[in-house]
């Protein structure tokens, strides 16, 4: 098991948490405002500029539960003091992406363009240069909302592995496959 949970959430300067009696915890900082419910059983203190959580017993279920809302308050903090970002980039030719607001149009080789409405708490943009792959660039403060809707995105047009074509994620590493052999 993961003794993850047992190591104290460092608060940055200019984030503050509370926590209220239904174990509900909000952590504010320069950037916005999360909430978290924390499971019923375990402790959650701010003590010394640190958040400190506690579990009642040794089972396995309050283990892993004690690691769990430890990552996540920790995802949180530093949500609010620096935020995340994500790249996509498009590989593959006429692929082309361009957000309208809250709207992403994205033309990925089918019949139609592909329209998708993200939610006000993910901040969009997109790059396209001459002789480089479009890029998508997403931000925002909540680590599982960005991650679930980069993964949306990726989804409509997963790397395939002979050309590498589709979308993936800037940096990623794909395995790639040799095509057929020519027989003599």
């Amino acid at each position: 098991m993961s003794r993850i949970g047992n190591l104290p959430v460092n608060l940055p300067k200019g984030v503050s948490v509370s926590v209220s009696d239904t174990n509900m915890v909000s952590v504010k900082g320069p950037l916005g405002e999360l909430n978290q419910t924390i499971d019923k059983d375990l402790k959650v203190e701010v003590v010394e500029n640190q958040i400190v959580i506690t579990r009642p017993s040794e089972s396995k279920n309050h283990k892993s539960l004690h690691g769990l809302y430890r990552a996540l308050l920790a995802n949180m903090v530093t949500g609010v003091s620096q935020g995340y970002k994500k790249e996509l980039e498009l590989v593959g030719v006429g692929y082309r992406a361009e957000a309208k607001g809250q709207q992403l149009e994205m033309s990925l080789g089918f019949s139609h363009e592909i329209i998708l409405q993200l939610p006000k708490e993910v901040k969009i943009e997109t790059k396209t240069e001459r002789r480089s792959n479009p890029i998508i660039t997403l931000t925002s403060i909540d680590k599982q909302l960005i991650g679930h809707v980069a993964a949306k995105i990726r989804s409509l047009r997963p790397p395939e592995p002979y050309k590498g074509k589709g979308i993936k994620f800037v940096g990623e590493h794909l395995r790639r496959k040799a095509g057929k052999s020519a027989s003599v």
